[in-house]
């Protein structure tokens, strides 16, 4: 794979070594959750209000794909969203977010009018094919030129009748979690039936059904199999998670460094793939505790001085793989991560972005179909390059802690999911 080019801006990873950190951080709102959020406040009968939503570039890039349909959404920090009827012609801008390019073309069906869609070179690339065959079997006309992918046009007729899908959603859960979102919306509701191998990322749709079920939806669910009731939704105050997954980078550096980093407001309950951090990176040797904060509690991380390899299946959490893979290459023994092989169309194809990246440094990854392994050796300074990769940027800065000499290419593509990531690192670790 051709990694950016080298004109792109470098940053130079903030190096500390192996000097103890004390620190409390607080997490940006969940992209995924945020993103979900806005569609069902959307499509919902009643206003809606959304407390420490995360604003970033896939956020944005929702926002303004909604108010293009005539969804009125105001404020800076909090955001109040008002449902209005769905209207075209519209564009939008997917850029390379997944849950923008996947979720919003289902709402868009149930608009009148013309609905264009593009984005960034790299969304051409990305599976689309599932959401638009299932559309077009609910009687949707799509112009894509035979290609089932970006660019492509939606010709709403204002509803949607609903019924029976069956979808091959073993690319990625956001097939699935696109046309649950609008099944309330469609006259009949939808019943949807994946009918391909292996599901991946599997909390994702948990988080999907739950938050149907907050804004009133009647869910159920079968063995691969899920069915939506038609049915109006209701608007919700909600105040949204921290993105558990972004923590993943943060937490990584009191097990690099040493000390203890304290995460902020760490739900007690949550189908936030991320909450699977507490696990994996105790079995990696770090000492883990919820500690009070008032009427919520943080989640302290501890190091203990050592890393362990891991030999472990990712396949439902595959969004963790980045930042595990950067702390296998620290560690003390070797790690196996599998189940992953659905990360090649994720922004970038990770498992030859992650073994590149870290050979390239001095390590030794060996990539499989749908695994990464990974033998820990000396590491050295150099470029470590992001294909517009947030989760690629991240995981360069975390090698870059105790290896000198790293410049991370094209950081600002953290802002993605982190408006500010070198901005919050360098107050920590600089």
């Amino acid at each position: 794979m051709q990694a950016n080019s080298e004109s792109n801006a470098l940053w130079r990873a903030p190096f500390r070594g192996v000097k103890p950190i004390d620190a409390r951080v607080e997490i940006p709102g969940s992209k995924s959750v945020t993103n979900r959020a806005l569609i069902l406040a959307a499509l919902a009968t009643t206003p809606s209000k959304l407390r420490k939503p995360l604003h970033s570039r896939d956020s944005e890039l929702m926002v303004a794909g909604l108010r293009a349909l005539g969804v009125e959404i105001t404020g800076e920090s909090d955001l109040e969203i008002s449902p209005r009827k769905l209207m075209g012609p519209a564009s939008i801008d997917v850029g390379n977010a997944g849950t923008v390019m996947r979720f919003l073309p289902p709402v868009a069906a149930l608009a009148n009018g013309m609905v264009h869609f593009d984005g960034d070179p790299r969304s051409h690339e990305r599976p689309l094919a599932p959401v638009i065959k299932a559309l077009e079997s609910l009687g949707v006309t799509i112009e894509h030129g035979n290609r089932y992918s970006l660019p492509l046009t939606i010709n709403g007729s204002g509803s949607l009748q609903g019924g029976v899908v069956e979808i091959d959603a073993s690319a990625s859960s956001q097939f699935v979690s696109a046309l649950l979102l609008i099944a309330p919306s469609t006259k009949a509701g939808i019943t949807l039936k994946h009918i391909g191998p292996s599901l991946p990322s599997a909390p994702h749709i948990e988080m999907t059904i739950q938050m149907l079920r907050d804004f009133g939806a009647t869910v159920q669910v079968g063995k691969n199999e899920w069915r939506v009731e038609p049915g109006l939704l209701r608007g919700i105050d909600l105040t949204i998670e921290p993105d558990l997954s972004s923590a993943a980078p943060f937490l990584s550096i009191a097990m690099v460094c040493g000390g203890s980093i304290t995460i902020a407001d760490w739900p007690k309950n949550t189908t936030q793939p991320g909450n699977q951090l507490r696990e994996i990176l105790s079995a990696m040797g770090a000492k883990i505790e919820f500690v009070a904060n008032g009427a919520s509690q943080d989640l302290k991380l501890t190091g203990t001085g050592a890393i362990n390899g891991i030999d472990i299946d990712l396949h439902d959490v595959g969004e963790l793989t980045p930042a595990i893979a950067a702390l296998a290459a620290l560690a003390n023994s070797p790690s196996s991560l599998r189940g992953i092989g659905h990360l090649r169309l994720h922004e970038t194809d990770r498992l030859a972005a992650l073994s590149n990246e870290i050979n390239r440094l001095g390590g030794k990854v060996i990539e499989a179909a749908d695994a990464l392994h990974i033998t820990p050796a000396p590491l050295h300074g150099g470029t470590f390059h992001t294909y517009d990769d947030h989760r690629l940027a991240t995981s360069g800065a975390v090698i870059g802690l105790v290896t000198k000499d790293v410049s991370v290419e094209n950081i600002a593509t953290t802002r993605k999911t982190l408006p500010d990531f070198s901005g919050l690192w360098n107050s920590l670790v600089g």
